[in-house]
């Protein structure tokens, strides 16, 4: 039995893969999950940083 070794250009398929998934995304709703998670993001950091701040004057008392 006689081995062959065969060199591929696996970028090409690795591009069209690439090019079948970007195509079956759904664009509006990854924006609209980033926004959403940016806002609670800002919230979450609001909350913290007055609660730090809140923590930090109950120990300097």
């Amino acid at each position: 039995m006689e081995t062959k070794s065969t060199t591929e250009n696996t970028s090409s398929s690795i591009f069209l893969t690439g090019a079948i998934f970007l195509a079956n995304l759904d664009f509006v709703g990854l924006l609209d999950y980033a926004v959403k998670a940016a806002v609670g993001g800002a919230i979450w950091l609001g909350y913290k940083l007055t609660a730090d701040y809140i923590d930090r004057k109950r120990k300097n008392k």
